[in-house]
């Protein structure tokens, strides 16, 4: 008894310390990490801005003046106009409209289907596990943005199907996120527990495993945002999202690098600096929240 006593002293002391050092709540989690308040205060500033986009953007995105084409920014137009005489800024606003939900769904798609895929192959395991985590490296064995082209060219160009098609490529990331986490988590006691109180397979999944797969998943979330935000704009540069003459910041940028030449920089300085912004915000909050939520990562 002696000589256990100074071994459980020191064990329990740290304990102790680790507990004082979690945060216990939003504001705890918010003062310890500043990163998370500062990149989400950008992305809901910009979510603000697309929603009220119809009341305070200066200008109809979509009205053509001939009379002043290509003007550069000035106090009428503070990022100019673009080759139809349209206002630059107002367009931009807009275009948040368009470009901001894209992420939002296709990592809704992403996310129900790659996650109920990796938790039924993780859990079942066995031939299971096996045909679907092949079916999920059959759409690995493609590019990500070369499958979503060629899933918007089969599907046909609309804003709709650039939605379903970069959902589709971002299946694989959670499938293998959740099958991961399963495969380590039902192995621990307290799962093991479960079962042999007889519990149903899927009260052990929603009740034990869901629980514990939230926090890797919510850092996914924000950094496949991005992701997604980033293919959505390429899809678009090529003309296979929302058709013209729908504001839509990657196709702005595509309409607007071929005045380059000319000088006429403004075009493509602003939907490119909004696309800049929101995917740094969704990176840097994905990178923050990571910090927050890894027991490891805590100080």
């Amino acid at each position: 008894m002696s000589t256990a006593a100074p071994t459980f002293g020191p064990v329990k002391e740290r304990a102790v310390g680790i507990e004082e050092r979690q945060p216990t709540g939003l504001r705890e989690l918010l003062l310890d990490h500043p990163r998370i308040l500062i990149s989400l205060s950008l992305l809901v500033l910009l979510a603000v801005v697309a929603l009220l986009s119809p009341w305070i953007a200066p200008h109809n995105p979509l009205l053509v003046d001939a009379d002043n084409p290509r003007l550069p920014p000035g106090p009428g137009h503070l990022l100019g106009t673009d080759e139809l005489g349209r206002d630059v800024l107002s367009r931009v606003m807009w275009g948040g409209r368009i470009s901001l939900p894209v992420a939002f769904v296709a990592v809704g798609v992403g996310l129900i289907v790659g996650g109920v895929t990796g938790v039924t192959a993780g859990y079942r395991g066995g031939a299971t596990d096996l045909l679907l985590m092949r079916l999920v490296d059959g759409i690995l064995a493609f590019p990500a943005l070369i499958l979503a082209i060629a899933l918007v060219a089969a599907l046909g160009p609309s804003l709709k199907n650039a939605m379903i098609a970069i959902g589709v490529v971002q299946i694989p990331v959670y499938a293998r996120l959740t099958r991961a986490q399963v495969l380590q988590l039902k192995s621990l006691d307290f799962v093991t527990a479960a079962r042999a109180l007889g519990a149903s397979p899927i009260w052990i999944v929603a009740r034990h495993l869901v629980p514990n797969l939230l926090n890797p998943l919510i850092v996914q979330i924000s950094l496949s945002a991005a992701s997604a935000m980033l293919a959505e704009a390429t899809l678009s540069f090529l003309g296979l999202s929302a058709p013209p003459p729908t504001p839509d910041w990657g196709f702005m940028i595509n309409t607007g690098q071929s005045f380059l030449v000319n000088g006429d920089w403004w075009m493509t300085v602003g939907p490119g600096a909004a696309i800049c912004l929101a995917v740094f915000g969704f990176n840097w909050l994905g990178d923050a929240l990571r910090d927050a939520l890894d027991p490891r990562l805590r100080r």
